[in-house]
């Protein structure tokens, strides 16, 4: 059972198909009291940083509670933002601080000056980096982007994309992933990564 949670920011339905063609019980927790009936959570996302305030302290607490206590996570794009310290989108609203740094504003140049276009919207590569890895993500694959903040380059990068300059595409800290992708928009390579994550590939 895979508890999806819903606060407002996320594009539920189609993270719901997604995982249900993994073969995934999908629970929608009514209140934070629920996720203890979960033997994984995802919280998705899309949108402005902001909208994370509606996780509040009773939200925040439970999750991190069951964190602690080794249940898997995967955030997807906002829901992985949300894992770190917080964002120059919303910079009075804290992330969880699971993941040190913050969420900054992609550049929207190139390293010569180009200008590209924000939000970044569209197909780009994602790269494995450093020694963790993301079950399901192969080195080299596209996935679908649209976000205009990103996360930075940590020891906790599990792969990156460039996009001016390079980001944190995925990220992972033992049973906690997050990717910045949209893998319920990404095809076969999305649901790869969705099916090891159901599948308890971590």
């Amino acid at each position: 059972m895979i508890a999806l949670v819903d606060y407002g920011a996320g594009n539920l339905a189609s993270v719901r198909r997604a995982l249900r063609a993994c073969g995934a019980d999908v629970l929608a927790p009514a209140g934070p009291g629920d996720l203890g009936r979960a033997a994984a959570i995802i919280l998705p996302g899309v949108g402005h940083f902001a909208a994370t305030a509606s996780l509040g302290e009773s939200w925040r607490a439970a999750i991190r509670l069951r964190l602690e206590a080794g249940v898997p996570f995967l955030g997807i794009c906002l829901g992985m933002q949300w894992l770190f310290e917080g964002s120059d989108e919303a910079p009075a609203v804290p992330g969880l601080g699971w993941l040190p740094g913050r969420i900054t504003r992609l550049t929207g140049r190139t390293p010569d000056g180009d200008r590209l276009k924000v939000p970044h919207a569209g197909w780009n590569v994602a790269r494995a980096a450093g020694t963790c890895r993301v079950p399901g993500l192969r080195d080299g694959a596209y996935f679908y982007f649209t976000h205009a903040y990103a996360a930075p380059v940590t020891d906790a990068t599990a792969a990156t994309t460039l996009y001016g300059s390079p980001f944190a595409s995925a990220v992972r800290r033992g049973l906690v992933c997050g990717v910045q992708f949209h893998p319920e928009k990404s095809g076969a390579e999305g649901l790869a990564v969705l099916r090891a994550f159901v599948g308890g590939g971590l």
